[in-house]
């Protein structure tokens, strides 16, 4: 009885997202829709600040498919954002990559990386 009532704790006290500073909000979501290969993932994402540890943490937590790509966008909260995205090598319009202030990306090999103002020269 013991035993459960730990389980139960230790799930019910898991970290997740919503424990992270910085008030993520998803505010656009696209996936391809291949069922048989791998699953790419993209989001743009809202956060308060630069909290690049929690940006890495907050796309730790995302869904990843084996071989497949998780890819991040992350924009202030106050300033402009996509709410829409598009399946190619360019996943956000031209017009938001100013905005963008990091892009997590985990990939095939689940190697994870995160660039800090990717489109900043």
């Amino acid at each position: 009885m013991v035993l459960v009532a730990f389980m139960v704790w230790n799930i019910l006290t898991e970290p997740g997202i919503t424990d992270l500073q910085g008030n993520f909000k998803e505010v656009s979501f696209i996936r391809n829709e291949q069922n048989s290969g791998p699953v790419n993932r993209i989001y743009a994402v809202t956060v308060n600040g630069d909290y690049w540890k929690e940006m890495e943490q907050y796309g730790n937590y995302m869904p990843h498919t084996k071989y497949g790509i998780t890819r991040i966008y992350f924009f202030s909260n106050k300033k402009q954002y996509p709410t829409k995205l598009i399946l190619s090598d360019n996943n956000i319009g031209d017009s938001f990559k100013e905005y963008c202030i990091g892009i997590y990306e985990k990939n095939g090999m689940s190697q994870v990386s995160l660039r800090k103002y990717p489109f900043i020269n």
